[in-house]
């Protein structure tokens, strides 16, 4: 499969019929920019899944408190993202990106000296501290590229986000395939040497790249207290809970119960990240052509993504045997039913926003940017956390079965609330 130039057509969200237009050098520099930040940071995000959970297991370490390690990254991240997003402004979008990048870097390659650290207390401890350093450094990072690219695309952000998407599953595509691999190859350590210095080589490239913006004002409260708003982050919650579940699960599920060993997990997880990647930019540029279908977009997803996590495991209650070729199959719909969802959420907050009297400029984008990324960072510290709790107490089908509920409550809201939308209007 091909991963998309970056060069393509834009379209005007306003107007359907709008033609192509070109983009200008700086529009191009800045997408090389973003996508260079989504491709390294999220194999340094993905490249522990397969083989983390199991060396973490050797040292003592339990089930729940995995999930925990996996979960404190992004609650870390909710709370950087809420803060960072605020001010913005005041910090400036651009030394927030190049100072997220190298904090993030340097804590990787620290957490891959982490195994020569004695087992128990003191190795859960620093695992804690690196990954909550790790995940400040990446808040800082997306949360500022999410509001610099709405700032230079601010027609077409959803079209953005979605081929900005492809570089983000390819990342999560590469990472844990490269992890299996290099930890199998030459043992703990390599793999986040090897992805620290790839996500540190960006801190020049975007150093030079990236604009600096105009600031405005706007209130973060006010932004909260819109229903709508608030009913999107929980669809971006339950998005980002699932995600992080998988984390933290599903690498020893498959070798429990599918007796697949790290590198074959690895390439498991392609069946997740690759439906995401490949169909990010149609979604995009649907999202971004037709507005009005948006809602139905993440109403439709959000009830694909509860089936298939119903299915994953599969739930007992259907009495279907855990095979490998479901497994496959239903993170594949997992995979695209997510991306369906996800990418039209942050245009929908930003029209949410304009419509509800916030200014365009940056500080209105650094603030849904900033929401975007704390309730996302909340799931995922919500999903690998209560879900490790769950899968220890009962198992990883039933955990999954927490996570599809989850998908179908914010689809079932959404409709309902849609449905009362749409009947006032007329």
């Amino acid at each position: 499969m091909l991963y998309g130039a970056l060069m393509f057509a834009l379209f005007d969200s306003s107007t359907p019929e709008a033609p192509a237009t070109k983009m200008s050098r700086q529009q191009i520099l800045t997408l090389v920019a973003m996508a260079s930040i989504n491709f390294s940071s999220m194999i340094c995000y993905s490249i522990l899944g397969p083989f983390f959970p199991n060396e973490a297991k050797k040292k003592g370490v339990s089930q729940a408190m995995i999930g925990l390690i996996f979960g404190i990254y992004a609650l870390c991240t909710l709370v950087g993202s809420l803060i960072l997003g605020k001010y913005i402004v005041q910090i400036g979008a651009k030394f927030m990106i190049v100072a997220g990048l190298f904090v993030s870097s340097g804590s990787t390659v620290l957490f891959g000296f982490l195994d020569q650290v004695s087992d128990g207390t003191i190795f859960i401890m620093l695992c804690f501290i690196t990954r909550c350093v790790n995940a400040i450094g990446f808040s800082a990072a997306v949360t500022s590229s999410f509001a610099v690219s709405a700032k230079v695309f601010p027609d077409n952000i959803a079209t953005v986000l979605g081929f900005m998407e492809i570089f983000t599953g390819l990342g999560l595509i590469l990472g844990p395939p490269l992890g299996g691999w290099l930890y199998q190859s030459f043992g703990y350590e390599i793999p986040f040497v090897f992805t620290g210095f790839l996500l540190f080589a960006t801190v020049p490239l975007n150093l030079w790249i990236l604009p600096n913006a105009v600031p405005s004002q706007n209130s973060f409260l006010r932004l909260c207290t819109r229903i709508k708003i608030l009913l999107i982050c929980f669809v971006v919650f339950t998005l980002s809970s699932g995600i992080g579940f998988l984390d933290a699960t599903l690498s020893i599920f498959a070798i429990e119960k599918l007796n697949l060993s790290a590198g074959s997990v690895g390439l498991l997880m392609i069946g997740l990240s690759l439906p995401y990647g490949a169909a990010s930019p149609v979604f995009g540029v649907i999202s971004d052509k037709y507005p009005s279908v948006r809602k139905w977009m993440m109403v439709v997803g959000g009830m694909a993504t509860a089936v298939s996590f119903c299915f994953l495991g599969p739930l007992p209650v259907f009495h279907i045997r855990s095979q490998l070729w479901l497994t496959v199959l239903m993170l594949i719909v997992v995979g695209f039913s997510l991306c369906m969802t996800c990418i039209p959420t942050f245009a929908e907050m930003i029209a949410c926003a304009h419509e509800n009297g916030f200014e365009e400029g940056l500080s209105t984008l650094g603030l849904v940017s900033g929401l975007f990324s704390a309730v996302w960072s909340a799931g995922m510290f919500f999903g690998p956390t209560i879900g490790g709790y769950i899968t220890q107490a009962l198992n990883f089908e039933w955990s999954a079965g927490v996570q599809g509920a989850l998908a179908f409550l914010a689809a079932l809201l959404q409709v309902i609330y849609f449905t009362i939308e749409d009947i006032q209007k007329k």
